[in-house]
C-alpha cells in the first residue's frame, strides 16, 4: 500500500517506475538464464580438470608401485634364501647379494629406490646402505612384519605417517626427507613357512611435491587417505589444511571409483572430487571452497548485476531529461525547503527565468539568509555568556585557594620557621606563576600537575604529620590539554575534609588513564569519607547550577561543584566531575574530560 502510495504521488514517480519495470525485468530475467547456464558449464570444466588431476596422481602412482615391486622378486633368488635360513655368512655370499641388488637397479632404473633390505626371523639381515647387520630387537615385534607373518601373501606399502623408531629393521633412518616402505615375506620355497621379510623404502617425494604444489582454485588442496581413510599425505602448509579435513566428515566412497560433488554440510559448501589408486588401495582426494570453483560464474553474474544497474542508471538519465523542465524546478525548491526544516542553513535555491517559481524561490533565499543571521547572533550572545559564567567560576577559585595558601605561611613565619618560609614562598610563587598561564584557560596535564604538586608541597610544609601524596600518571596523558586549575580544588577538598578530619597519617594519590575516548583523572584519599546520605546529596548538588556565594553549597561541595560546571561548559553534559566514598575509607574524586581536544 505504501509503495503504491510513493508511486502514484507524482508523475516523475510514476515515469520512473515505467522505465525501470521495462528496462530490467527482461534483461533480469536474461541474465538468470545466462548465469545458470555459465554456472554449470564453469561446474563441469572445473570437475573435469580436477579429476584429471587426481587420475594423473593415481596413475604415476600406481606405474610406481607396479614397476618397484618387481624388486620383491628378489625374495625368490636363491642366494636371498639362503642367506636367510642360514646362521653364519661369508663375505661372498653377502657380495653377491648386493651385487643381485644393483643389477635389479642398473636394469629397471629405480631412481626413487633408497635402499633395499633383508632381515630373518632371527635379526640378521642385509641392505644396501648398511650391509650385514645384526638387528637387536625380534623382528616379530615390528607390527608390520608381525601382520606379514599372519598374512604371508600380503604386500604392505607404509607411508612416513606410519612409520616409528622400531620400524627401521636396520637402524637407519631418513631425517632429512619422507619415504614409503613396501614390505613383503621372504617364504621357503617348498614349505612355504615364512623365513624373513624384504622392505623397499621409496622416495616420496613426487607425491608431497603434486600434493604441495597442485591447488584447486586459491586454497584448494589434495590429500590421500590410506586403505582405513586415514590421512597419510597433506600439503603442510600448516594445519589449516588437516583442520578443515577433520572438520569435513566425508561420505568415504567406494576405494575403487571415482567421482566428484558438493558437500553442503558442516560450513561452507565444498566441491570434493576422489578417484582411488589400483595398486596402493589409496584413494586420493580434491578438496576446494565451492565460491572458488564457481568464480567465474561469481563474475559473470556481477557483469549481469552491473548491466542491470547501468539499465536503471539509463532508465533514470532518460527520465531526468524528459521530466527536467516540467517538474524539476517545484521538486527542487521542495527539497532545499526540507533541507531548511532539518536545519542544514546552506540550502540555495538557483532561480531560473522570471516566473512565479523563481519568484518564490528568490523569497526563499531571503528567509533563509535572515534566519543565519538570527541564528549568529544568538550563538554570539551565548558564546559571550559562557565565557563571562567561566571568568566568574573561575574568580571564585583563586581567592578561595589563597585564603588557605596566605594562612599556611602566617603559621610558619610566626613559628619562626624562616628557612621553611624561604621555601614556602618559592612554591607559592610557582604556584601563581603556572596559575596565570599568561591569562590562557588551557594547559597540558603536565603543566597541571607541576600546579597541583607546588600546591602539595605548600601544604605538607603545614600538615608534616598527617599528609603524604603520591602522583602516579601515566606520561601517555601528560600531553593532552585540560582546563587550568581543574586539580588543585579537588585536592584542597580532599585535605580539608578527608585527610584533616582523620587521626594519624593522610595519603593522597593523583593517578589517571585513558578510557575510549576520554581522559580520567583520579583524586584519592584515605581520609574519613562521605557518609550515603551525604554523598547522594553531593551528587545531587553536582547536577544543579553553581550557586551564588551566599548559597554556598554544604561542606566539600564548593570546590567539587566549581570544577564540575566549568568542565560542563568547555566540554559537555557528559563530562565533568564524579565522586565514590566509603564512610571511613576514603573518597576518590573522578574527573573526565575529552581525549585529542584542542585548547
Amino acid at each position: 500500500m505504501r509503495m503504491k502510495r510513493w508511486i502514484s504521488s507524482s508523475l516523475r514517480t510514476k515515469l520512473l517506475a515505467l522505465f525501470i519495470v521495462l528496462t530490467t525485468i527482461p534483461l533480469m530475467t536474461v541474465g538468470m538464464i545466462s548465469y545458470q547456464k555459465s554456472y554449470h558449464s564453469v561446474a563441469s570444466h572445473s570437475k573435469a580438470s580436477t579429476m584429471l588431476q587426481a587420475d594423473m596422481l593415481g596413475t604415476n602412482i600406481d606405474n610406481l608401485f607396479i614397476d618397484t615391486e618387481r624388486l620383491l622378486e628378489l625374495s625368490n633368488n636363491p642366494e636371498v634364501i639362503h642367506f636367510l635360513l642360514s646362521q653364519s655368512e661369508t663375505y661372498k655370499e653377502a657380495k653377491d647379494i648386493l651385487r643381485t641388488f644393483s643389477l635389479y637397479r642398473d636394469t629397471y632404473k629405480y631412481e626413487s629406490v633408497l635402499n633395499i633390505s633383508l632381515i630373518n626371523l632371527y635379526g640378521k639381515g642385509i641392505s644396501e646402505r648398511r650391509g650385514i647387520f645384526q638387528s637387536n630387537t625380534n623382528p616379530l615385534r615390528n607390527q608390520h612384519f608381525q601382520t606379514l607373518a599372519e598374512n604371508p601373501d600380503s604386500v604392505l606399502r607404509i607411508p612416513s605417517a606410519q612409520m616409528n623408531s622400531l620400524d627401521q629393521i636396520d637402524g637407519f633412518t631418513y631425517e632429512d626427507r619422507g619415504v614409503i616402505s613396501i614390505m613383503a615375506a621372504v617364504k621357503q620355497k617348498i614349505t612355504h613357512e615364512v623365513i624373513g621379510f624384504i622392505t623397499v623404502d621409496l622416495d616420496d617425494s613426487f607425491i608431497k611435491t603434486f600434493c604441495d604444489q597442485v591447488k584447486i582454485g586459491k586454497t584448494g588442496f589434495f590429500y590421500i587417505l590410506d586403505q582405513h581413510n586415514d590421512p597419510i599425505f597433506v600439503s603442510p602448509i600448516g594445519n589449516d589444511n588437516r583442520n578443515i579435513i577433520q572438520n569435513t566428515p566425508l561420505p568415504f566412497p567406494d576405494q575403487s571409483s571415482r567421482d566428484g560433488y558438493v558437500l553442503r554440510t558442516g560450513g561452507q559448501p565444498r566441491f570434493i572430487v576422489h578417484t582411488a589408486s589400483i595398486a596402493t588401495g589409496w584413494t586420493i582426494i580434491g578438496m576446494a571452497p565451492l565460491q572458488e570453483i564457481v568464480a567465474e560464474a561469481n563474475s559473470i553474474r556481477q557483469l549481469i548485476i552491473l548491466s542491470v544497474v547501468l539499465s536503471i542508471v539509463f532508465a533514470i538519465t532518460l527520465h531526468y531529461l524528459l521530466t527536467k523542465r516540467l517538474t524539476r524546478p517545484i521538486q527542487l525548491l521542495q527539497h532545499k525547503m526540507r533541507l531548511t526544516a532539518s536545519g542544514y542553513l546552506e540550502a540555495k535555491v538557483k532561480p531560473v527565468g522570471t516566473d512565479e517559481i523563481a519568484d518564490l524561490g528568490q523569497s526563499f533565499n531571503i528567509m533563509v539568509e535572515k534566519i543565519k543571521e538570527l541564528l549568529e547572533q544568538s550563538i554570539r550572545k551565548q558564546q559571550q555568556l559562557q565565557k563571562a559564567e567561566l571568568r566568574t567560576l573561575q574568580a571564585q577559585i583563586n581567592p578561595h585557594f589563597l585564603y588557605n595558601t596566605l594562612d599556611s605561611i602566617i603559621w610558619m613565619a610566626e613559628a619562626g620557621k624562616n628557612d621553611g618560609v624561604i621555601q614556602l614562598v618559592k612554591a607559592l610563587s610557582d604556584l601563581f606563576r603556572i596559575s596565570l598561564n599568561k591569562g590562557r584557560d588551557w594547559v597540558m596535564i603536565r603543566t597541571e600537575l607541576a600546579h597541583a604538586n607546588s600546591y602539595l608541597v605548600i601544604q605538607q610544609m603545614r600538615y608534616r604529620d598527617i599528609l603524604e601524596y603520591r602522583i602516579e600518571i601515566d606520561p601517555e596523558l601528560l600531553d593532552y590539554p585540560i582546563l587550568n586549575m581543574t586539580l588543585q580544588p579537588l585536592i584542597e577538598n580532599a585535605l580539608y575534609h578527608g585527610i584533616k578530619n582523620k587521626r594519624g597519617k593522610g595519603l593522597i594519590v593523583i593517578g589517571g588513564y585513558l578510557e575510549l575516548s576520554s581522559v580520567i583523572l583520579t583524586v584519592t584519599d584515605n581520609g574519613i569519607g562521605i557518609p550515603t546520605d551525604r554523598l547522594a546529596l553531593l551528587r545531587q548538588q553536582l547536577e544543579q547550577p553553581l550557586q551564588s556565594e551566599e548559597e554556598e553549597p554544604a561542606e566539600g561541595g564548593f570546590g567539587l561543584q566549581n570544577v564540575h560546571q566549568r568542565l560542563r561548559l568547555y566540554f559537555g553534559s557528559e563530562y565533568g566531575v564524579d565522586l565514590e566514598s566509603i564512610a571511613g575509607a576514603g573518597t576518590t574524586i573522578f574527573v573526565r574530560i575529552p581525549k585529542n581536544r584542542g585548547n
